[in-house]
Order: C-alpha cells, then structure tokens, then sequence
C-alpha cells in the first residue's frame, strides 16, 4: 500500500501540503468513500487494530471498519501526509447512564493548524463514529451545524482536562469524551477483542454498515435500511439475500471481496436470524 494508493482509495488525485482545508477535504472524502462497517465480527473473523493493517484493509480489500480501524488508518494516512496527529483514548457514552472511562473509541487530535477563525490550530478529526461530522471540529467550546445534525464541543466532565463531544438530536453515539492520554496498544487490542467478542457488545449483537455524506446519512442495520436527511427519515426491509448484498454494494460500495461463499452465506444467515428476532420482539 502506498500514500497514493490510499488518497486514490477516498477519490484524491494527490496529496496537498499539510492545512486546515486539505485535512477537512481529506476527513470528508474518507468518510463518503469507506463505511463504517461490522461484518467480520458478524463472522467470528478476527481483524487487526493496527493502523497499517487497517490502512491496508480498506485499500486491498475495499473494506471498512469501525473506530479503531478507521481513525487508525486515517491517523497513519495524515502521519505519512507531514500532519501532526495525537491519539486519544475515546469512551462512546450513554446519556443517561453513569460516567465510564472504558476505552471503546479512538480520537485523533491535528495540531498546527491554524486558521483566522481558529487560531489555535487544533482539530478533532473522527471518521470513526458512523453519524458524525463530516468535517474536522475546531477544538475549542461551540457548536457547529452539519446537516442532518448539530455538533457541540465542551470540557470533559469525565476526563480533567479533556474534551466532550455531543450530537444533537441525539443519534448513534449521543456523547464521547476524548481523554488527554493516548491508548496503550494492549489496552487498545483487549477493547477491541471485548468489543468484537463480547454478547452484550452492539457490534456482535447487531450487523451493520454506514455511510456518512455531507448532506446524508445511510445506514443498514440488519435487514432495515434507513435514510437520514434534514427533511426527514425514510426507512425499508432489505430481507432477500441478492437484495441485500446488492445493497451493500451499491450504497455502501462494499463488495465483499475478501469473502469466500461460505463465509458470505453464514453472514446473511447471521443477518436474516437478527431480523427476525426484532420483528417478532416488535410483533410481540
């Protein structure tokens, strides 16, 4: 895998001279061009969190990934760009739960990046949240607007020193709480391995992919595709297999490529057994 290759992978001709814009363009291309996407887990197939094995993953295979591949990979893109990027330990929360500070999300930090309305140059940089902003957030208090929905940045109540970031209306992630300290890389791959394997977790519980566009959002849980716009929310049953693959390449431009028949068939058995379990939960 090579710089160039990547950029090609997010629809980038080459690469610009480290900046506020080239970063925004970068942030938002990555998100329109790779999903954010569970479906090995689905399959019990162990993945690497590491960001060169990730970068290579969403190159060779055409695949996506959730937090710790995505913003690792991006991380390892702007690391070979000349940016200056910082790792953070992330915790996704529950708005109405108690305050934890277990390590399930990875945040990356652009620093010397500074613009008149920013000066102090700093940028909380995400691809990893599936709803989330399509461009970098200012690293600073305020709220910005990014149809189809509003992001706020605060101090963190959870971490000294640390940053809070709030969607609004509330959508997939509702709060994460960026720490001042990077992960350990064990701590990263025992989350990652909790997350992947775990019943409770939401990744093994339910199949997804997700695709954020600057004015859009697509999301295929299951067997239920939804469309998010700022006019409203469209919804319908993929539940016949051609259907359903078909959808996932032609809105989610995953192919699958790295999958064998068996591999691809025991996923959709896994995917049809999910949503029958909700509809007749919704049934009952």
């Amino acid at each position: 895998m090579t710089v160039e290759s990547y950029l090609a992978r997010i629809g980038l001709s080459e690469a610009e001279p480290p900046s506020a814009d080239a970063l925004a363009e970068i942030h938002a291309r990555h998100l329109e061009r790779v999903p954010y996407e569970n479906l090995d887990i689905q399959i019990g197939r162990p993945t690497s969190v590491d960001g060169a094995d990730s970068a290579q993953r969403i190159v060779r295979d055409q695949r996506g990934g959730y937090c710790f591949h995505l913003n690792g990979a991006l991380g390892i893109l702007l690391d070979a760009l000349g940016y200056t990027v910082v790792r953070h330990r992330g915790t996704v929360q529950s708005a109405d739960g108690p305050p934890s500070t277990s390590l399930n999300h990875l945040i990356l930090h652009v620093h010397d990046l500074p613009t008149d309305d920013h000066p102090g140059g700093t940028w909380w940089a995400d691809i990893g949240l599936g709803d989330g902003f399509t461009r970098p957030l200012p690293l600073r208090g305020g709220r910005w607007d990014d149809a189809p929905w509003a992001y706020g940045l605060e101090a963190s109540p959870t971490y000294a020193g640390g940053w809070r970031l709030v969607q609004e209306p509330a959508g997939a992630f509702v709060l994460a709480d960026a720490d001042t300290r990077p992960p350990d890389p064990q701590e990263l791959d025992a989350a990652h391995a909790r997350l992947s394997t775990a019943e409770d977790s939401g990744f093994v519980r339910t199949a997804t992919a997700q695709r954020r566009y600057r004015d859009r959002f697509v999301v295929l849980r299951s067997c239920t595709l939804s469309r998010i716009e700022a006019s409203g929310t469209s919804t319908e049953v993929i539940d016949r297999r051609e259907d359903w693959f078909a959808a996932l390449g032609d809105l989610f431009d995953l192919r699958l490529i790295d999958l064998g028949a068996a591999e691809k068939q025991a996923l959709w058995e896994r995917v049809l057994a999910q949503h029958e379990a909700w509809a007749a939960e919704r049934a009952g």
